[in-house]
């Protein structure tokens, strides 16, 4: 008997392909959708390397290694994500591009995409827009385009199920993560209000927090993880009673907790810190008091 790497679990037509250690990173949930004419694959992960369910389509939600890395049991099947990050998944240069890393790092995060997560790019892969429908017979997936984690990042409404798949608005403590190069802080507040007025039956994320049950549960959660970045705001006021240089900020960390190490730590904190920063600014609630160094007002 196959070892499959994941655990199965159902809601109505629509089956979660649940990863290892509740889907943690480098792991990550799938979905498995059949109609009466096809079957489809969202976001196929390092689960799905050594058996991956048959399917007819494969949805991307966006392009990072953790929802790419079973694509190559797909070679023959249409692959499709939005325009906006389907140069990062045509091609692994552009992947690791987006990160926005040193050059050596980048090196090495691009062996390790190659050889971990067996990543190699889909040339073939065709771009989606926001409200696109695929119909498999009897049950469609609409394509809701929520930006901010990349400026394609999507996720997919399942019906007549009332499934709406957020991939990485995943509700986990650690909150929303737009520290890549194409990220956006203003987008992905925004997405989040888009999820917010989406009542569904289920809604199913990613990694960890698996699938939530009713818009009620939902939008609490929702809210819970919404407030981590006007946390990230507030630290950043109390930071700025004195004056401070984004150095500085880095140094203090908005995102990571200090025992995280590695060459994308310093790179992601620097934009989140400019982020919120310009945010600030723009709202008068900080000010450049000199050259380079910031205060709140």
């Amino acid at each position: 008997m196959v070892d499959v790497g994941y655990a199965e679990a159902v809601y109505g037509e629509v089956s979660v392909l649940v990863g290892a250690n509740r889907g943690t990173y480098p792991f990550g949930n799938s979905l498995l959708v059949r109609g009466t004419d096809a079957a489809l694959v969202v976001d196929p992960s390092l689960s799905l390397v050594e058996a991956a369910p048959p399917a007819d389509v494969v949805l991307v939600s966006h392009a990072h290694e953790d929802h790419i890395a079973g694509l190559g049991s797909y070679a023959d099947v249409p692959v499709h994500v939005h325009e906006a990050d389907s140069a990062a998944l045509r091609s692994r240069e552009a992947l690791v591009a987006g990160f926005g890393l040193p050059a050596d790092a980048a090196a090495s995060t691009d062996e390790k995409l190659r050889d971990h997560f067996h990543v190699h790019g889909r040339p073939d892969a065709v771009s989606f827009d926001d409200g696109a429908v695929f119909d498999l017979g009897g049950r469609t997936a609409t394509v809701v385009h929520l930006p901010g984690h990349t400026a394609g990042h999507c996720g997919f409404l399942v019906e007549p199920d009332g499934f709406l798949f957020i991939a990485d608005v995943d509700l986990t403590s650690f909150g929303p993560y737009y520290g890549d190069v194409s990220s956006s802080l203003a987008d992905f507040e925004s997405s989040m209000r888009r999820c917010r007025e989406i009542d569904a039956r289920w809604y199913g994320t990613s990694h960890q927090k698996g699938v939530i049950e009713g818009a009620d549960e939902f939008r609490k959660r929702l809210d819970g993880y919404a407030g981590v970045v006007q946390r990230r705001d507030e630290t950043l006021l109390a930071l700025l009673d004195e004056p401070r240089t984004v150095a500085d900020i880095v140094a203090h960390r908005l995102v990571y907790r200090p025992h995280v190490e590695g060459a994308h730590v310093e790179p992601v904190e620097r934009r989140t810190a400019e982020r919120h920063l310009d945010r600030l600014l723009a709202k008068g609630l900080v000010a450049e008091v000199e050259p380079g160094r910031f205060r709140t007002t």
